[in-house]
């Protein structure tokens, strides 16, 4: 027969329940201990994650800043640029206005040498004559070139019957003279000035400023950088 197990006393109990107690605190520190570990890797994983998105992101507002200032950097240089052309075209533009104003101030010295200004108002009514190809016409010019262009008209005429066998009869308009500030020249009209030629020194000076403008900015200011072809 088996003895029957003896009761423990109250210090066996006592030492017992502090084996218990130790057990129990061990189990509890070590338990502890582990979720501190596995709390701190996930603490470092997560602070690593947060590390490398917030340099990342650091790093892409930092390029895009870089790229927002050199592309401001552009804009302001782009401007410059503009700016200077601008400035360079307008300085070109005095020079030629500058230059059209003297060559205007060298044409009314034409007028001087009254010889040579009857043979160019010959020319020009011949070229008048021949542009309008009228029988009849008149002829407008400065109140003190009309003796002047009477003689002219004169020639005129007889060139003109000599070189196309054609008569023209051709008139002064006293009542609606060229202004004296004109240059000189003459406006010659037909069909009560429906059909008009204009001869005038001034418009041949603007005539010659458009045909010959572009072959005057080349002997001014040279050829265009940008330009590839030439004709």
């Amino acid at each position: 027969m088996s003895t029957p197990a003896r009761a423990l006393n109250d210090e066996e109990v006592y030492s017992e329940m502090k084996k218990m107690v130790a057990f129990i605190k061990q189990e509890a520190l070590e338990k502890a201990r582990e979720i501190k570990v596995k709390a701190d890797e996930e603490f470092s994983i997560e602070k690593a994650k947060l590390v490398r998105q917030e340099s990342t992101n650091i790093e892409a507002n930092a390029q895009r800043r870089v790229k927002q200032a050199e592309i401001q950097r552009k804009i302001n240089q782009s401007h410059q640029v503009n700016k200077a052309r601008l400035s360079i075209l307008e300085e070109r533009e005095q020079l030629l206005q500058t230059l059209f104003e003297k060559t205007t101030g060298e044409l009314k010295k034409v007028t001087s040498n009254e010889k040579a200004y009857r043979t160019l108002l010959r020319d020009l009514l011949l070229q008048s004559f021949y542009a309008l190809m009228e029988e009849e016409v008149v002829v407008q010019c400065r109140q003190e070139d009309k003796p002047l262009v009477e003689g002219a008209i004169t020639e005129a005429k007889k060139l003109y019957t000599a070189a196309l066998n054609r008569t023209v009869a051709a008139t002064i308009d006293t009542k609606n003279p060229l202004p004296s500030s004109s240059a000189g020249g003459v406006i010659v009209t037909a069909y009560y000035g429906r059909i008009t030629c204009q001869n005038t020194l001034d418009s041949r000076l603007d005539l010659l400023k458009d045909q010959l403008l572009p072959e005057i900015r080349v002997l001014l200011y040279g050829h265009s950088p940008s330009r590839r072809f030439f004709n």
